[in-house]
């Protein structure tokens, strides 16, 4: 039953329907706000679109403008959009992914909808029914409200924080001449909105209600945001020393303060002590389908905030390989530094010594093909015996995927003639190939492209209880003076749910700074293409690193000179083979210390003279 009442609820957002839902579409136009606050059902639906503002982040691209993955459909819109991260050209005038009027607008529709909905007038056979509701309603806009907050928080770190309708007027210009508040006050507002929600809102919700707010999704952005706070970005960095309000406010609080950890890892403390979720994991003898599955089905209890999407099968045709037997568009290409980063399964980096990895040589066993195991063979030992993630995740050569429907091995490395005929030739325009690797995560096996048989049903999670158990062992970890047992069950736990063996494994494991590495190598294979890589290589401050290399893939596009020099037939398979497992670059990528937080919009500042823009912009 609730599978069926969440697939209606999905549908909601796509579609009107005769019977009304809380994710009913909400008229493009309202004749005035009085008409909306005079009738109920506006009103709800007044409160739908504010839900429709929850992040969507399974079909933005910041997956591709970190170092998880290259786009490469370098004439789409998207692409465009990557690149301008990839090589440091974005501006004030131009930040695609920075959102400013449009989380002010959905601020001040949360602002009238907080302020008016206690004075809707209801029918009288409904008061005790809206008795309880309201105060529902109006505690789900103060969370949305507050997630839209932490949406401009993460981008800019200091921004204005105008809680009443009136606070902005659109048509009165002194109303719109606001200045910054503090990190701290902006964390702080965060955090006490999602404290005062959390007695009011539910802990659970009914199934056809799936997708509301809960008292674990407050709790949820209260850990996440104080996580943020506490992170270098943010806590002690002298960077932003000189960013100060006309006045002298300072915006950013460049004193470190360990306590904010603390802080951190209660809240998310607070998340698993409520005790209502648990990680995934219907499939303990098959740990690559114990960590698959979740993504493309909405039958889980990890989830503590789902962003429900309509079935789609846009995802599945998007990552797939280009093949005939798969027919995708295999838009990203996963980095080399991302697959170096899956450890081995004896738990070892794959540098470290002990570990076992090898480039040389291939191998023949059996892989999970998302439904069943198949025989394989020929499979570099670069993927032999890795996190069980990684096979969840990647598409690699010679990996399996439907083959009951395929017949055959996904094919990256290049062979044939002209543009070659090889699976990762995206379009017949030269330069679109994936160079060597696809996102698997997300995709749904239960789909058959080739056939078109089946529906996607999957849903985004915007919080899951995996990346609260992550937040806890950072948070712990940065607090003590070395890692204790606090800082390894959680992390272990998550690590098990793919027979990942428990940490520490090496003597670093045993100090700050080596299992600092470690919980932050956990999170980029934990929750790899969820949109987290984006923002926690800026948080780290390490991004000046990670996002200012070449970005390598394999060679899948050879030279004529390197399949000759292999002796081969040039157009062979076993030639295009024989030089695809080598590193190049793709793209050389620029980071700059500017780039760690983004600019406030020119257009913003040139209204409004009390905006004082981000260092280095």
């Amino acid at each position: 039953m609730k599978k069926i009442c969440t697939l209606l609820l999905a549908a909601l957002l796509i579609s009107s329907t005769s019977c009304r839902k809380y994710l009913d579409v909400v008229p493009a136009e309202y004749s005035s706000e009085n008409d909306v606050y005079s009738n109920i059902n506006l009103a709800e639906q007044a409160l739908a679109r504010l839900y429709n503002a929850l992040p969507n982040e399974l079909t933005a691209y910041y997956t591709a403008a970190t170092d998880e993955t290259y786009h490469h459909w370098f004439d789409n819109g998207e692409a465009v959009n990557a690149y301008k991260y990839n090589l440091g050209s974005w501006s004030t005038n131009d930040n695609p992914l920075g959102n400013w009027s449009g989380k002010y607008q959905d601020i001040r529709r949360a602002n009238i909808f907080i302020e008016r909905i206690d004075g809707v007038p209801v029918p009288l056979d409904r008061e005790s029914y809206y008795a309880t509701w309201k105060p529902r309603y109006k505690a789900e806009a103060r969370f949305l409200r507050a997630q839209f907050y932490f949406e401009l928080f993460k981008r800019y770190g200091a921004v204005p924080l105008l809680t009443s309708a009136k606070d902005v007027d659109p048509g009165n210009l002194e109303d719109t001449q606001v200045a910054r508040n503090s990190v701290d006050e902006v964390v702080s507002f965060i955090s006490n909105e999602c404290d005062a929600i959390a007695a009011v809102l539910p802990p659970s919700q009914d199934a056809a209600q799936t997708g509301r707010i809960t008292k674990g999704a407050a709790l949820a952005l209260k850990a996440r945001t104080l996580l943020y706070a506490a992170s270098p970005l943010f806590n002690g960095n002298q960077l932003y020393a000189g960013i100060k309000n006309k006045d002298g406010k300072a915006l950013f609080n460049t004193s470190y303060d360990r306590e904010k950890w603390k802080k951190a890892a209660d809240a998310a403390k607070a998340v698993i002590d409520l005790n209502l979720y648990s990680l995934y994991s219907p499939f303990p003898g098959n740990p690559v389908q114990n960590y698959a599955a979740q993504f493309y089905t909405r039958d889980y209890n990890e989830t503590i905030l789902p962003r429900i999407m309509g079935n789609s099968t846009d995802i599945d045709g998007n990552y797939l390989p280009n093949g005939s037997p798969f027919k995708g568009n295999g838009k990203l290409t996963p980095l080399q530094q991302l697959i170096d980063a899956y450890e081995m399964k004896n738990g070892y980096p794959i540098t470290a010594a002990g570990s076992g990895y090898t480039t040389d040589g291939f191998w023949s066993g059996q892989l999970w093909d998302g439904l069943k195991f198949q025989n394989v063979s020929n499979i570099s030992n670069m993927y032999k015996d890795r996190d069980p993630r990684f096979y969840a995740s990647i598409f690699f050569q010679y990996d399996v995927w439907r083959f009951d429907a395929t017949q055959r091995p996904v094919r990256l490395a290049w062979f044939g003639s002209g543009n070659g005929v090889t699976d990762g030739w995206a379009t017949g325009k030269p330069g679109t190939n994936p160079w060597g690797y696809n996102v698997r995560k997300f995709l749904s096996p239960t789909y058959d492209r080739n056939a078109n048989s089946g529906t996607g049903t999957r849903n985004f999670p915007i919080f899951r209880l995996a990346e609260i158990y992550l937040n806890y062992a950072e948070a712990m970890n940065e607090y003590l003076d070395a890692p204790d047992q606090s800082v390894y069950q959680y992390i272990n736990m998550v690590r098990a749910r793919v027979s990942m063996p428990g940490l520490p494994i090496l003597p670093d494991d045993n100090t700050k700074a080596g299992m600092r590495k470690r919980i932050q190598n956990e999170r980029r294979v934990e929750l790899a293409f969820e949109s987290h890589r984006f923002w926690d290589v800026r948080r780290w401050l390490i991004a000046k690193t990670v996002d200012n290399a070449p970005a390598l893939g394999l060679n899948a596009r050879p030279s004529a000179a390197e399949l000759q020099v292999t002796g081969l037939n040039v157009g062979s398979e076993a030639a295009g083979v024989a030089v695809f497992y080598k590193t190049v670059t793709l793209q050389n990528r620029v980071f700059t210390d500017k780039h760690y937080l983004m600019p406030i919009p020119q257009t913003e500042i040139d209204k409004d003279p009390n905006l004082i823009q981000n260092y280095g912009w």
